[in-house]
């Protein structure tokens, strides 16, 4: 997980959705083993959970009618016959490994609205030579029932849907083993039903270089074995992993899916996200938080089930002496604000399981980390509600409205109606993985900052609207307020001034 300092990713209709299940399968498919190494499989007890690595749906084993044939044997063939025919045209790529030119930049260039449709055994293969398998600005692009696989995007860069072109639909699509991202993704892009496994960096960047997505569907998928190439490793602090990283999204919904065993952080949204309803998904076993939701607004985040999360990434601050409580829901300025248009006008986290995850929800505010600050890591970005990063600087940033407006403010968390259960023989833990946690830091820097001293972790713990209340707590939990020191019990945590958890219950026993 990142430091301290950054606290602060046919133009008809789609085809049919994948199925989603309840079973104790593992992830694993026929034709290659996820890299994944978690004993954690998904059980009976779960509301859904999309298992389609394990048994990926069939495509179609006769060309659909007026479809163009693509053949596995005439290498390059699906480049050229999509540069041959008109837009709107389906292609149906037989059964066996079809192969791009042996050019690095060799890549197919779809038209509007072209249908790519995989017989059974398809696979596109870029055989580590290729970067991209699908690019262009082309909208209203349909893959399905195909499987991508060995191409060699550099970091930040995706294989499919390359260059963020709008309204594509992917389903039923196994994309594993590439460099990079397995897909980019447009405005009104839908991902269902497929399995994301094994890629470099991510399964999933949804990041356009020009613009706000908007209107992002991501359903039913299974997101595994996700950056392989542990990329925080090399390049310590970037932020630049996770089963999915999202930036800048404007209205996504991302539901039912079964996101385990990432090297990382499971769903992370980063940087003006707006706008998330986060439902019926299991997230569990990822080696860092389930979910990050950093310098972002208004989201629904519920009905998930979330277990065995960041044991890896937790227990290794722990064993550094960091002192910081890493969570497995971690939001960082982030909160609801109605004056940004949404389907709720709060960060409203209800409904949800969490189970023997290292620690439970943080609610984190860098009082150095605003608009125009050198402590800013997404530098270059303002909040939504201020169009010019250079408004806020002194004197005009030390009155209203800039002097609220220049920060992504952690407020209006709403927090209810969860149960937490926690067992420390679960986790072979002692000490650090037991804490909910409201607070910031004390605001240092830079010298002109009007956020110095203690104001914001007393604004974060006191006067923003945060509030838990209403959970079932199982196990030794605690609680940590305004800043790292400030470890609380229950009770303490429940009185003045904190009063957090007004109708909750604790029982200390259960969990070991």
């Amino acid at each position: 997980m990142q430091s301290k300092m950054r606290h602060w990713a046919l133009a008809a209709a789609p085809l049919a959705l994948a199925l989603l299940a309840t079973g104790c399968e593992s992830a694993s498919g026929a034709g290659a083993e996820p890299k994944a190494t978690s004993t954690t499989s998904a059980t009976s007890t779960d509301r859904s959970v999309a298992r389609v690595c394990a048994k990926p749906a069939a495509g179609p084993a006769k060309a659909p009618a007026g479809a163009v044939t693509v053949d596995p044997a005439k290498v390059g063939d699906l480049a050229a016959k999509t540069k041959s025919s008109p837009p709107n045209t389906t292609f149906w790529l037989r059964p066996g490994r079809h192969r791009l030119d042996p050019d690095r930049y060799a890549q197919v260039i779809p038209k509007k609205g072209d249908r790519y449709i995989g017989a059974p055994g398809a696979v596109l293969d870029g055989r580590k030579k290729n970067q991209y398998a699908f690019a262009g600005t082309a909208g209203d692009v349909t893959i399905g029932y195909l499987t991508v696989q060995g191409f060699v995007a550099p970091p930040d860069e995706g294989v499919v849907n390359h260059d963020s072109a709008d309204g594509w639909v992917i389903e039923h699509t196994t994309i594993q083993d590439n460099s990079g991202a397995g897909l980019m993704a447009g405005a009104r892009q839908q991902v269902r039903a497929n399995c994301l496994r094994d890629n470099g960096q991510y399964g999933m960047n949804a990041y356009k270089a020009t613009g706000r997505i908007s209107g992002l569907v991501v359903e039913g998928n299974e997101i595994v074995g996700n950056n392989t190439g542990d990329w925080e490793r090399k390049r310590k602090g970037c932020g630049c992993t996770g089963g999915i990283k999202f930036w800048a999204v404007n209205g996504a919904d991302v539901r039912g899916n079964w996101v385990h065993d990432n090297r990382g952080t499971g769903l992370w949204a980063d940087t003006n996200n707006n706008d998330f309803l986060i439902e019926n998904n299991v997230i569990e076993a990822n080696d860092g938080a389930a979910l990050i939701y950093e310098i972002s607004y208004n989201a629904i985040i519920r009905n998930n089930t979330i277990r065995r999360n960041n044991w890896v990434e937790g227990r290794k601050a722990a064993k550094s002496g960091d002192s910081f409580p890493f969570a497995t829901v971690y939001l960082s300025e982030s909160g609801g604000e109605p004056r940004i248009r949404a389907r709720t006008n709060k960060i409203e986290i209800y409904g949800n399981e969490l189970q023997n995850n290292w620690s439970g929800i943080t609610l984190w505010e860098n009082a150095d980390r605003f608009c125009n600050s050198p402590a800013n890591t997404s530098s270059g970005d303002c909040t939504l509600l201020v169009k010019n990063t250079k408004r806020c600087a002194k004197p005009a940033i030390t009155k209203a409205p800039l002097y609220s407006d220049c920060r992504w403010k952690t407020q209006r968390v709403d927090i209810h109606d969860n149960r937490f259960v926690l067992d420390k023989s679960v986790l072979k833990c002692t000490e650090k993985c037991d804490r909910m946690a409201l607070l910031a830091n004390y605001g240092t820097y830079p010298d002109w900052s009007p956020y110095k001293g203690e104001q914001v972790a007393d604004a974060i713990t006191i006067k923003q609207h945060n509030r838990w209340h209403n959970n079932v707590y199982v196990g030794p939990w605690k609680f940590v307020a305004e800043d790292t020191s400030r470890v609380l019990d229950f009770g303490q945590w429940q009185t003045t001034p904190y009063r957090q958890d007004t109708g909750s219950t604790l029982d200390l026993r259960a969990g070991g």
